[in-house]
């Protein structure tokens, strides 16, 4: 086999749908676009949303509730939880790069503890926020919290 005898596998090429080129074509006429209206027109572009003259969805569904552009969204972790990851992980720091290392946060997140469950290990944290209740619990088990902003 050479290479200017290499060809398409037998009914892998169609013809091209040759429009507009008289009717003998079987594409003349409307060109295969139906009658009349919007779509038969050149320059036709269907508009996102666009249900035909019929009142959109965007507008026959009321508008509700409230987004507040400035809220800050942390990733959340009790002290329980942590006290999991340090046992799985081996974590003496809980910072935002160790988070970020084992793929449990992204390089953008923001982090805070709270203070639900119960902390044994000595562990220093790096993190954005933590609650009174969870500062004390670590402080409580001989670890240090360090703001990061």
């Amino acid at each position: 086999m050479k290479l200017h005898e290499l060809k398409p596998a037998k009914g892998a090429t169609k013809r091209e749908k040759r429009l507009g080129r008289g009717e003998a074509s079987g594409h003349g006429g409307t060109s295969t676009k139906g009658n009349k209206g919007h779509q038969s027109r050149s320059g036709f572009k269907n508009r996102r949303a666009h249900e035909g003259g019929q009142m959109p969805i965007q507008r026959r569904v009321p508008k509700r509730g409230f987004t507040n552009n400035n809220r800050v969204e942390y990733k959340v972790f009790n002290i329980g939880q942590v006290e999991l990851l340090v046992e799985k992980y081996g974590l003496q720091e809980f910072s935002l790069d160790t988070l970020f290392m084992n793929g449990l946060v992204s390089r953008t997140s923001l982090v805070k503890i709270l203070g639900n469950g119960e902390l044994k290990s000595k562990v220093t944290f790096k993190v954005n926020a933590v609650s009174e209740k969870a500062k004390q619990a670590i402080e409580a088990a001989g670890g240090s919290v360090e703001i990061v902003k």
